[in-house]
């Protein structure tokens, strides 16, 4: 900012301020936190006549003249703070701070924007807000209205019944996440505010309801086993009695049902079903797993795929909390060779016909052939395609890669 701030540079200030400070300002309202006051400094830096005579009179004068002139509209609640100054023998008071409350600052901003400037928060709706919070028993502060101020209403009246219902229910470890009887919320409505409910209920209900059960969908191809006659396909329970039909040395994650069910013979191995991106909280944990000499992933070749195996193999890379040790995992089917020779299956959309989206996020925990797959298929800049599916790949070209990679380990 110049050393003489004209006035259509103090209002685009104050503006600023106005998204800088508002929940603030409305929150002091209603007893949280000092009232705030709106102030822009108008000629910081010259307080006296030798500073005038440095800027220049001819400039001071326009300067002092739009302001005389902008005076006279101010709105309600805006108000100019003066200061003297002598120049040339003659002391003067001079405009030196533009000073408003929210609503005076609001009203001057609003009646002198351009619709490229048009305000960012309505105050209306700021002040309905924090006073449902308060109503709620909620927690307020500046940082919990902005963030409440951010969302659709729909996600304002799930917030606000969510803030009621667990003044009513002290003890939620009878429900799981996503059992929680809350009027309006969806399923997985904590997965994305979950943060901001603990912040305004002051209690944080994920970590007080039911844990969720691991289940987890199998199936033996061991070829022994298959002699056996015994069931092929399984599904195992965190905490239940049932065990497995044998110990794996190799676990070979996949996402896909169909790669599970019809997955190849493949001595001492389980091929496990895996959960999407829930895949490293539901399986890192399970004994048998963390037992097996071998733990194998095999996903989409696509962000979503790469970002499954990255969290997956951090995960495993720590130990588990009964004190298994670290696991490490391999990839097959994921390296930047395969993503040359299926290239034919490489496709731009998704099953609703939308275009696949580049990802930016880094992935710290793929090699340097995964990267390069990854990088490839994710970039934000142009590329063949985005995503090569599964069950696009044969079974027995996966279980060909398997057997490789145990050869090569000495399974």
């Amino acid at each position: 900012m110049s050393a003489l701030v004209t006035p259509q540079d103090a209002v685009a200030a104050m503006r600023r301020k106005i998204d800088q400070k508002w929940p603030e300002a409305v929150s002091a309202e209603l007893g949280v936190g000092d009232h705030v006051v709106f102030s822009v400094p108008l000629r910081p830096g010259v307080t006296t006549g030798k500073a005038v005579e440095q800027l220049g009179h001819a400039a001071w004068h326009q300067w002092h003249m739009q302001w005389r002139a902008f005076s006279d509209q101010l709105p309600t609640g805006v108000g100019l703070v003066r200061k003297p100054v002598t120049i040339r023998g003659v002391a003067g008071d001079f405009p030196a701070t533009l000073v408003a409350d929210l609503d005076g600052a609001d009203r001057l901003t609003t009646d002198t924007h351009t619709d490229a400037e048009s305000p960012s928060v309505g105050l209306g709706r700021a002040r309905s807000l924090a006073r449902a919070l308060r109503s709620a028993g909620a927690t307020l502060t500046p940082a919990t209205l902005r963030a409440v101020y951010r969302l659709q209403d729909a996600d304002v009246e799930v917030l606000i019944n969510a803030v009621t219902w667990l003044h009513q229910h002290p003890d939620a470890s009878t429900w799981t996440l996503r059992q929680l009887p809350v009027p309006g919320m969806h399923t997985k409505w904590l997965d994305t505010h979950g943060a901001l409910l603990r912040d305004v209920a002051g209690r944080d209900v994920r970590d007080e309801v039911r844990p969720r059960l691991t289940v987890m969908h199998l199936t033996y191809v061991d070829p022994h086993h298959a002699a056996s006659g015994r069931r092929r396909h399984d599904a195992w329970t965190t905490g239940d009695v049932h065990e497995i039909a044998y110990q794996p040395r190799v676990v070979l994650v996949v996402e896909n049902r169909d790669s599970r069910l019809w997955f190849p013979p493949v001595s001492d191995t389980i091929v496990v079903e895996g959960g999407g991106k829930a895949a490293a909280a539901l399986l890192a944990n399970v004994p048998w797993i963390r037992a097996a000499d071998y733990v194998i992933y095999w996903g989409d070749i696509d962000a979503d795929g790469y970002a499954i195996l990255d969290q997956f193999r951090a995960t495993l890379a720590q130990p588990a909390p009964d004190g298994a040790p670290a696991k490490r995992v391999i990839s097959i089917l994921m390296e930047a060779t395969d993503l040359h020779r299926y290239s034919q299956h490489g496709v731009n959309h998704d099953k609703a016909g939308r275009p696949i989206k580049p990802s930016p996020e880094p992935l710290p925990h793929l090699t340097d052939a995964e990267t390069t797959a990854y990088n490839t298929i994710a970039t934000a800049g142009p590329t063949p395609f985005r995503r090569i599916e599964q069950e696009a790949i044969p079974l027995a070209h996966a279980a060909a890669r398997l057997l490789q990679i145990l050869e090569r380990t000495g399974v």
